[in-house]
């Protein structure tokens, strides 16, 4: 399904496939011969979302385009079923396997791989040709990969990253004591925006 988001139309290549119960949403680039199959969710929310050549992206998956994070995949790349890219860029002939997940602000380099389940945090890098293991998370800039129990040692660089104000787009003093009526007030407006939004192909 193809739907007009504040006022901008997908643009799928004609080579391209995208699967009838795929959504694809608002400022969305499809290039030459991507495959978006079932269940996959492209959406430009205040940000496109491009999509190079060959792109594939796995059944369920969610790419969400920020307004200061936009979503940028290279040439030819694998996202597995269930990733979560959000307002992440994605280098050439990289993979993000199963139920991984890029934060906004991340950075994945060409021929990377974010193996089953594991994250890249916001505002973190990894370099070409990196590969963070099943269930690890990468986080800074440059990445340091922890296994998943690290808690301590992730959220120590974790916190100079300005996680909720790049997530939120609010200013983190917002975020102090009223945090959830802060967050759930700035994604009802970004969301309620959808309600003009119009089905241009099913």
């Amino acid at each position: 399904m193809l739907i007009e988001h504040d006022g901008a139309r997908p643009r799928v290549h004609p080579s391209a496939y995208v699967a009838p119960t795929a959504v694809v949403c608002g400022d969305v680039e499809i290039g030459p011969d991507c495959r978006i199959l079932f269940g996959a969710v492209l959406t430009a929310e205040d940000g496109p979302v491009q999509l190079g050549e060959r792109c594939i992206v796995m059944e369920n998956a969610v790419l969400r385009g920020r307004a200061a994070h936009p979503v940028r995949l290279g040439d030819r790349v694998l996202i597995g079923p269930h990733a979560h890219v959000n307002g992440a860029e994605v280098g050439d002939e990289a993979f993000v396997a199963t139920g991984a997940s890029l934060f906004p602000g991340s950075r994945l380099g060409a021929r990377g791989e974010l193996r089953i389940n594991a994250v890249l945090h916001v505002n973190s890098v990894l370099p070409d040709g990196a590969e963070v293991p099943i269930g690890w998370v990468a986080v800074g800039d440059p990445a340091t990969m922890f296994p998943p129990g690290a808690h301590d040692e992730i959220w120590a660089i974790q916190r100079t990253l300005d996680f909720a104000g790049t997530v939120t787009g609010l200013d983190p003093a917002a975020l102090a004591g009223g945090a959830m009526e802060a967050l759930t007030g700035a994604y009802a407006d970004l969301y309620g925006r959808h309600r003009d939004d119009r089905t241009v192909a099913g």
